[in-house]
């Protein structure tokens, strides 16, 4: 069966986001919103939000920062994934990830391409492991957020999800 096994216990993941961006604020951090309002339909919880500069120190010290916390399962970062100088969320994510998860970004722009087509190539989005902490990079967009749940994260976090998902490693991940 593919799917979600309602025989199941859903087990509730707790989340950090991180909104990448030179112009964002709480005021208008849409994705991030949208991130946070899709986690917590889907029966998780956020227990850290912040928004930051496009700074690769800044961005690797929080991702760290986070992955110490035993009170975050997963990271979510929505921002500063595309082609331009200042966009370096993956390459911050990639100097201190132990495992890069790469089907996630090629998953994550097949779905695009179904949206948006060709100008999906432009997205750098991927999944990393940080410290036994899942790190998955969205771009800054609110439709590409809502691709990026809707389409891989909403099902890869629920411990429900057959015939197997992320939520369910999570202990196994410091093996």
């Amino acid at each position: 069966m593919v799917g979600i096994d309602e025989t199941r216990t859903f087990k509730p993941l707790r989340l950090a986001i991180l909104t990448v961006s030179d112009s964002r604020t709480r005021e208008n951090d849409t994705s991030g919103d949208t991130l946070q309002s899709l986690a917590e339909e889907a029966g998780h919880s956020v227990v850290h939000r912040t928004i930051l500069l496009d700074d690769r120190i800044l961005i690797s010290d929080q991702v760290v920062s986070w992955s110490a916390d035993s009170e975050v399962d997963v990271i979510l970062t929505t921002g500063g994934t595309g082609l331009t100088g200042r966009d370096v969320t993956p390459d911050a994510i990639r100097d201190v990830m132990e495992k890069e998860i790469e089907g996630f970004g090629e998953l994550f722009r097949m779905i695009s391409f179904k949206i948006i087509g060709t100008s999906t190539i432009q997205s750098r989005a991927m999944g990393a492991l940080v410290r036994n902490t899942y790190v998955f990079a969205l771009p800054g967009s609110t439709s590409a957020c809502k691709d990026g749940w809707n389409g891989i994260l909403k099902d890869q976090l629920d411990s429900r999800h057959r015939p197997c998902n992320f939520a369910e490693l999570i202990p196994r991940l410091a093996e």
